[in-house]
Parts: C-alpha cells; sequence; structure tokens
C-alpha cells in the first residue's frame, strides 16, 4: 500500500447519470468474467462453502453502476439486481481501483466511510480477509500484459512467439 494515497476523487455526477443508463446484466457479466479469471481459483474452500448461494452486490455509488452477482459452489454468476442481497459493498469508482490495485487499504476507507458494507458483516470480513490474503495484483497492468497472460495461461505458446521489440523474453 502506497504510503501516500491521491486525494479522493468523485466522477462528474453527468458522467453517473449516463452511466446509469447503462442495462445491469451485461456489466455484472464482465465483473463476475474477471473475477472468476483473477481470483475464484485462489480462495480458499472454506470461505467458497460460506459464499455458495450468497447473493453480493458491488454498487459504485459515483458511476451510479451496480453489479450483483452470486457463487454457485464452482464459479461466480450474475444476477439479476435485487434489493435483498446477503452483502453488498459500496464505494466510489477511485477506491475500488485504489483497492484493486492494493494502494489502499480497505480498513482505512471503512474507517474514512468511503467504504460500505451493508448486510452480512461475518460474511463482509470473511471476504475481506480472503482477499487480503490474496497476492494477486488485479489492476497491475504488467499482470495483464499479452505476454503475462500467455505465461501464466499458454507457455507454451508464448515460447514459440518472436521477441517484442523493446520488451525481454520473461522467458527463454
Amino acid at each position: 500500500m502506497t504510503a501516500t494515497p491521491p486525494a479522493p476523487f468523485t466522477l462528474p455526477r453527468p458522467v453517473g447519470a449516463l452511466l446509469a443508463r447503462l442495462p445491469a446484466y451485461p456489466g455484472s457479466m464482465l465483473l463476475v468474467t474477471a473475477i472468476n479469471l483473477a481470483l475464484a481459483k485462489q480462495l480458499p474452500q472454506d470461505v467458497k462453502d460460506m459464499l455458495r448461494a450468497k447473493r453480493l452486490a458491488i454498487r459504485v455509488r459515483d458511476a451510479r453502476l451496480g453489479f450483483d452477482f452470486s457463487w454457485n459452489g464452482q464459479r461466480f454468476v450474475p444476477c439479476s439486481p435485487q434489493a435483498d442481497t446477503d452483502l453488498t459493498i459500496s464505494a466510489n469508482a477511485q477506491d475500488f481501483l485504489l483497492l484493486a490495485q492494493r494502494r489502499q487499504d480497505p480498513d482505512t476507507l471503512f474507517f474514512n466511510r468511503r467504504l460500505v458494507m451493508e448486510g452480512d458483516t461475518e460474511l463482509g470480513l470473511v471476504v475481506k480477509n480472503a482477499l487480503d490474503a490474496l497476492e494477486l495484483p488485479v489492476l497491475d497492468p504488467a499482470h495483464w500484459s499479452p505476454r503475462a497472460v500467455l505465461e501464466r495461461r499458454a507457455p507454451q505458446l508464448l515460447r514459440r512467439l518472436p521477441p517484442l521489440p523493446g520488451l525481454p523474453r520473461t522467458r527463454p
């Protein structure tokens, strides 16, 4: 975590008003796809068991976007938006980005009322602790470069590709 996080930023209201017009389900589908790729396999079994059939929601306050999903025992799946969720986590877009990049501590955001958890607090603490234990830099651009993804998913294909100019090969 960085010692001096950037000053809080809120998306302008017209941007939030525009984003609020987007349909919810495609956004939830994109979010669960990203979560499944980046996190799902790393979650401990006890966390997966606790998440089973729980309705979760991420609310991006300033963007006026909501993402609803649940864990079906194998992966996260999108859900239609409903007011009745087991756990809802709300923050502004910048704060979620800082959390994903591990540039801000969730406890600090929580105590500064920039991150809000509503619903099953025990479930929220389990999710928070599980995410804190992961060593994956979710939104580190270097982690998601084409070469880095190929190295993780298809190292044999990466070895057959020519080196990119100006970029060292990570493996011979």
